[in-house]
């Protein structure tokens, strides 16, 4: 990064960090609020005393000197100033580190509104959690995937890596195997590059290094490549070839789910 961006940052940073603290009521801090607070909010000191860290270095950093925050600073901060999951996300963007706690597991369900919205949508559409479990989808989705959607353990969510690896139609069902599930393999690793330490994704890659010497192969490539839309062609027991335009989507308000639409372009 050049150096007048950094510098950029880091009064930005800074001033972020004193619209935050002049927004808090002290009371909500455990602060007295008396006359002689010549201006509304924190002060620089007690949000130092809050953070643990010291006053004279809290202030260089809202006067955007430079003055790098550890990733333990950053935490105690956040938590010292009641940051939002999005403010606190900023706050450690700004400041160019990792938030530890980033990789908290976020609640992954489907809201009812988007599997109200599946039934409305008239295409093939579903609903990928957060390691690509499918989490919802609608009838037409259900008519394209048949069996896929079926697992013989009732309470295992069918996932879209489980079944592309593992599933014994797959290479069948999949046009071009090879070529689609090596960059499934790159998409999800990207998707996934900042909550790689998570039990639950290390527990299916496991699994999946295990079952399939494909996904364990493709896995150790390390191939990072961002999930894109494109052609999509199933080879369907029933209907034949079918081809269709991927679409994805994410929520805003639930970012680690994703809202995929297939467009059938020809139907032979």
């Amino acid at each position: 990064m050049k150096e007048n961006q950094i510098d950029k940052r880091r009064k930005e940073l800074g001033e972020f960090l004193q619209a935050i603290r002049k927004r808090g009521e002290p009371e909500a801090f455990g602060f007295p609020t008396g006359a002689r607070r010549r201006t509304k909010g924190l002060r620089r000191e007690e949000v130092a005393q809050l953070a643990d860290i010291s006053a004279t270095w809290y202030t260089w950093i809202e006067q955007g000197r430079d003055v790098n925050m550890s990733s333990e600073a950053l935490v105690r901060t956040a938590q010292a100033l009641k940051l939002t999951r999005t403010e606190r996300a900023y706050l450690f963007d700004l400041a160019g580190r990792r938030d530890p706690q980033g990789s908290i597991q976020e609640e992954d369900l489907a809201s009812t509104t988007l599997t109200s919205l599946l039934k409305e949508i008239k295409v093939p559409a579903y609903l990928l959690g957060r390691t690509w479990n499918m989490l919802a989808w609608n009838k037409t989705a259900e008519r394209l995937f048949g069996e896929w959607l079926t697992s013989e353990d009732d309470n295992m969510t069918p996932n879209l890596l489980r079944l592309v690896f593992t599933h014994h139609n797959a290479k069948s069902f999949v046009m071009n195997w090879e070529t689609r599930s090596k960059r499934l393999v790159a998409e999800f690793r990207a998707d996934c590059r900042s909550r790689l330490d998570e039990p639950i994704l290390q527990n299916l890659v496991t699994e999946l290094s295990k079952t399939s010497v494909e996904f364990d192969q493709f896995w150790k490539q390390y191939n990072v490549l961002e999930r894109q839309g494109g052609t999509r062609e199933f080879n369907h027991p029933q209907l034949g070839i079918l081809t269709y335009k991927q679409v994805t989507m994410r929520p805003v308000d639930q970012e680690q789910l994703k809202l995929v639409m297939l467009y059938p372009t020809n139907i032979t």
